[in-house]
């Protein structure tokens, strides 16, 4: 288990593909670690908490979490 309270590439690539996998969610595919950046990581990792807390999601809520991800997308 990696320790997640530390900020690196390796947790933001560890917890992107976690929810990824838990929500299974094909418009995920666009979603890659590294459009994260360390900024973003303590909101990356609420939502990464709030996906693993719960066993099933709503497709509303599937769609909310998914805009979240995107809108935490840094800028290009």
């Amino acid at each position: 288990m990696n320790n997640l309270s530390e900020k690196s590439v390796e947790n933001v690539e560890y917890m992107i593909e976690a929810i990824k996998e838990k929500l299974k969610v094909l418009n995920l595919g666009a979603i890659k670690p590294s459009h994260f950046d360390e900024e973003m990581y303590e909101e990356l990792k609420d939502i990464y908490d709030l996906v693993m807390k719960k066993d099933s999601f709503s497709p509303n809520e599937m769609q909310a979490l998914v805009e979240e991800l995107g809108n935490l997308r840094k800028n290009k």
